[in-house]
């Protein structure tokens, strides 16, 4: 007989059948420490159970089938009808349910809603990042609409519904729910949408209008309703665009093809032209679109924090999950200093993105209900943090893949596809520029946006040095804004770093708060994962371990 060479010893198992809520120690701590007391409870509830299903086995091949069946464009029908419809694999659909069911696009009306529904899309787009984008345009549609209060009544309770069906078969008024797309950028433009050339011009009857252009990117194009900007008679303004008109008929929607990507490779991303017979109503005041869909922007920039913590969560579950599984040398990875080095490191990077985008949650449930404070304190916490937390997803990915070794390479490790999404939050919705840009005029233009900023900071003050330090030193860039544009990432990096270490020290274990600052504020860190200068790193690691069940 031939001997075996197959024996399959020190191999990793899957990192499966977990509660990845629970076994987040950052994530279910924050939400514990800021979900109102009295949906505490249930909003727990729901969210283990989320949790259960996001680990579960099931979850990820989902994940993996939707992931490696991307939509395809259909623009004809058999006999030569256009359709302009995407086809999705079963696996999108079953994915897109589950998150529509758990309420994540149902933040506006609850208790702690944007923070319930914040750690739902984290615990939930740790699955399959790619079915997140139409789940995050939906939720986003909800505050611009509420611009044009007539189209609010009929579209909101068809956006937050906890129903999916998809489909453009019937109007979506005939439906039990509605999924909303956006799109801003042209060819001519990019970020720069006041360029915009689309025309929208009226067509009668108050508030209707016919669009004649182009969008660049489209997302979610299977969308029942898109919300776009066109230039009207009286300047750039916001418009609804539904699929399927009122009558039944398809509204002139022409999908030109679908983007090849990256990453995110199950979602759909579409150019699209409007032929001068394209139906929507105008959202808002005419000639304020920006001002009326930034709403909508500024939704889906929280959630570009919130998605690029949920892939950093994910890599470096993953790696530490290696790590305790395989050994070399000896003895187990993780038992090794300078791997547990790089866990750690690793670690905090994702509790610190985990924090901040709570803490984002919490302000916008804190501003809806009044709080001016917390409203300006989202003025400048956005855009830093969707600049800072999105730049540091693409090298956790990397690293966490390179502790797998050579199998983290290989797609069914898992990390590839982490890889290649996690660059995509820093684009999409503005890009790092851009995002400077924002927060710099939120210093120059609203002075309490400062003022709430080293408010939230300024409750940590006093308890570690070398935060001080950060936020003296901070303080003396802003007292300088001459040249002040060409340093505009480095504020906001700062920015960003220092209302992260505020968060860890107030509310962080001693032995993650006490790394961060020495790594991140007090300057003691390499260029790379893996350099801390020391402490209770088994620790840090041991708190970002999931654990599946027995």
């Amino acid at each position: 007989m031939t001997p075996s060479t197959h024996a399959v010893t020190n191999q990793v198992p899957p990192l499966v059948d977990y509660d990845v809520f629970t076994q987040d120690a950052a994530l279910a701590e924050g939400f514990a420490r800021q979900v109102a007391p009295d949906v505490a409870e249930e909003a727990t509830a729901e969210l283990r159970d989320l949790g259960r299903s996001a680990g579960s086995a099931e979850a990820a091949e989902r994940g993996r089938l939707a992931n490696e069946n991307p939509p395809a464009l259909r623009v004809f029908d058999a006999v030569g009808h256009r359709i302009d419809e995407v086809e999705f694999h079963p696996a999108w659909h079953q994915l897109l349910e589950r998150a529509i069911g758990a309420g994540l696009t149902d933040a506006w009306s609850r208790p702690s809603g944007q923070l319930r529904r914040t750690a739902g899309f984290m615990v939930w787009s740790q699955v399959e990042a790619g079915h997140g984008c139409p789940v995050s345009m939906t939720h986003a549609a909800v505050p611009a609409l509420r611009a044009a209060p007539e189209l609010a009544a009929v579209w909101e309770p068809l956006l937050t519904s906890r129903a999916y069906e998809p489909g453009l078969a019937k109007p979506a008024t005939g439906k039990a729910g509605a999924l909303a797309g956006m799109g801003m950028t042209e060819k001519q433009g990019g970020s720069d949408v006041r360029a915009n050339t689309t025309r929208a011009e009226p067509a009668g009857e108050p508030g209707l209008f016919r669009l004649t252009g182009h969008k660049w990117f489209c997302s979610a194009p299977m969308s029942d309703a898109f919300l776009v900007l066109a230039q009207a008679p009286a300047g750039l303004s916001c418009f609804l665009l539904p699929r399927v008109l009122p009558d039944g008929k398809r509204n002139a929607f022409r999908l030109q093809r679908l983007k090849d990507k990256l990453g995110n490779r199950s979602n759909a991303s579409s150019e699209v032209e409007f032929d001068g017979e394209t139906l929507a109503w105008l959202v808002g005041e005419e000639g304020r679109g920006v001002r009326t869909i930034i709403e909508m922007v500024a939704a889906t920039r929280i959630d570009c924090v919130t998605g690029s913590a949920a892939i950093m969560r994910q890599s470096v579950a993953r790696a530490i999950h290696h790590a305790a599984h395989r050994s070399a040398f000896g003895g187990p990875l993780i038992d090794k200093p300078l791997m547990t080095n790089v866990l750690a490191d690793l670690a905090l990077e994702s509790e610190a993105a985990t924090a901040l985008a709570l803490r984002l949650a919490s302000a916008a449930d804190a501003a809806a209900a009044g709080s001016a404070r917390d409203r300006h304190l989202l003025r400048l916490a956005v855009p830093a943090a969707k600049y800072w937390v999105t730049k540091r997803c693409t090298p956790v990915a990397a690293e966490a893949l390179e502790c797998l070794g050579g199998n983290g390479y290989v797609e069914e490790s898992g990390l590839p596809r982490l890889l290649r999404e996690s660059p995509l939050n820093s684009l999409w919705e503005g890009s790092g520029n851009v995002q400077a840009l924002d927060a710099l005029r939120a210093l120059t233009r609203e002075p309490g946006a400062l003022n709430a900023y080293l408010a939230e900071v300024g409750a940590a003050t006093g308890a570690d040095h070398r935060l001080d330090a950060a936020l003296k030193d901070l303080l003396a860039e802003l007292s300088d804004l001459e040249g002040v544009e060409a340093r505009a990432r480095r504020i906001v990096e700062r920015l960003a770093l220092v209302l992260q270490g505020a968060l860890l020290v107030r509310h962080a274990p001693p032995e993650v708060a006490d790394a961060f600052c020495a790594s991140r504020l007090g300057g003691d860190w390499g260029g790379s994962f893996g350099t801390l200068p020391g402490g209770d790193l088994s620790a840090v690691v041991d708190r970002a371990r999931a654990v599946p069940e027995d």
